[in-house]
């Protein structure tokens, strides 16, 4: 979650710097400091932090980060708009002109006419999963994503090639949601019956997103070296590129710098872990100082997961005392 300007449904921002031209997430120092900044780049479950950020602010609204929390949220318009050309309408199914559009106004005719075309249900309809509707009169519908999908974004009346439906939005990997209990100026975003948990993404609606071009092609990224400042920390150690240390200690790190390019699903503790028992042990053996091995370890967790600070240390302790307690020998063995 993060946070969301009082009264607005746009993210709240957090430093003058990001008003300049040019200034990233990247570069911003405010996410690194644990300041909200970015919109859904400052997400975050660390319950503390929320506690600060809105025990100090309770007027901020609650924004979702789609992608983290594995969610395909279906945004359903009614704003009053003129029809769009037929091609738009349903993107990739043909409307032919001998069809009467008349009473076609929103999103929840053009979603419910997709619906109706596969035999199934409209998500507007679907009591099975949480509903919140929106003080603009449209709907969110939320789905659980299936696992391992990285479901993209899109605007339904964009006129861009990736459309589900006229005025109907998803909300997934790239995008936030905003959460039901939100004040705005224009009204709450209140839950509509009493489902409170988002379901499963419907087959067929998952089979419709990937014909209308929401799921990116499967790709390997490649492997993320090792960052130079944890490199840096194997050296000082005396390891290196020359020693068993720093051989078995990079290989551990490269393994938990490569989670970068992965934002989830990457067993990023496990290798964090990993990492942390191996360094532990080169310690305990007296290949590695300790303070060297943290260092290492907080700046290869840090360059895959950044702002994550607090999580990552707890794994690194762990690992650490864990690994102390088996030296590893000049083989690489406990």
């Amino acid at each position: 979650m993060h946070p969301l300007s009082p009264g607005r449904k746009t993210p709240a921002g957090n430093c003058e710097a990001c008003r300049a031209p040019g200034h990233t997430s990247k570069d911003c120092a405010c996410l690194r400091a644990g300041r909200w900044c970015h919109g859904f780049h400052a997400a975050t479950l660390d319950f503390a932090r929320i506690e600060q950020w809105w025990g100090a602010h309770p007027g901020l609204g609650v924004g979702i980060s789609c992608g983290p929390a594995g969610l395909v949220v279906i945004d359903i318009d009614a704003h009053e708009q003129p029809l769009p050309s037929r091609d738009r309408l349903l993107p990739g199914i043909p409307v032919a002109d001998s069809v009467d559009l008349q009473g076609l106004a929103n999103g929840f005719h053009t979603l419910g006419v997709l619906a109706a075309l596969r035999g199934e249900t409209s998500p507007a309809e679907d009591t099975t999963t949480l509903r919140v509707r929106t003080p603009s009169n449209g709907l969110h519908v939320w789905y659980r994503a299936n696992p391992g999908h990285r479901w993209q974004c899109s605007a339904g009346s964009s006129g861009s090639t990736r459309a589900l439906a006229w005025q109907v939005d998803v909300r997934a990997h790239g995008g936030y949601i905003i959460a039901p209990g939100t004040v705005t100026d224009a009204g709450a975003y209140e839950p509509v019956g009493p489902v409170r948990e988002p379901a499963p993404l419907p087959p067929w609606l998952a089979r419709e997103l990937e014909r209308t071009g929401h799921l990116p092609p499967a790709h390997v990224p490649a492997p993320r070296p090792v960052p130079p400042r944890a490199q840096q920390a194997v050296v000082a150690a005396g390891g290196g590129g020359r020693g068993m240390a720093g051989r078995v200690l990079g290989a551990v790190l490269a393994e938990v710098a490569a989670c970068a390019a992965v934002p989830e699903g990457a067993a990023f503790s496990e290798k964090l872990n990993r990492a942390a028992y191996t360094a532990g042990g080169l310690v305990a053996a007296g290949l590695l100082h300790p303070s060297d091995a943290e260092r290492a370890l907080r700046d290869a967790a840090e360059h895959a997961r950044p702002g994550q600070e607090r999580r990552c240390g707890a794994i690194i302790r762990s690992g650490l005392s864990a690994g102390s307690h088996r030296p590893l020998t000049p083989g690489g063995r406990p």
